[in-house]
């Protein structure tokens, strides 16, 4: 069954309170763990725009569809791999 999932990229890198490009693999396993396979993700939050491309490609293949949440721009279409 698929779940809406949202994911807070700022949550990756919580316990040291900066994103570290060293730590890239690091955030993209916590991030496919927290996304579960065949979701719909919605990633939100603070983060640097390298995170986000970085996450994005990691959950590539692992979730049916990825967006983007704020609230200037609300739901953005990042892909879509349903067959629905």
């Amino acid at each position: 069954m698929t779940e809406a999932i949202s994911l807070d990229i700022s949550s990756l890198y919580a316990d040291t309170g900066t994103a570290k490009l060293a730590d890239l693999p690091q955030y993209a396993k916590k991030a496919q763990a927290l996304a579960g396979n065949g979701n719909i993700v919605t990633l939100t939050g603070q983060g640097p725009i390298w995170l986000y491309l970085y996450v994005s490609h990691a959950l590539h293949g692992k979730v049916v569809k990825l967006q983007y949440n704020s609230p200037v721009t609300g739901d953005v279409v990042i892909y879509d791999h349903s067959p629905f």
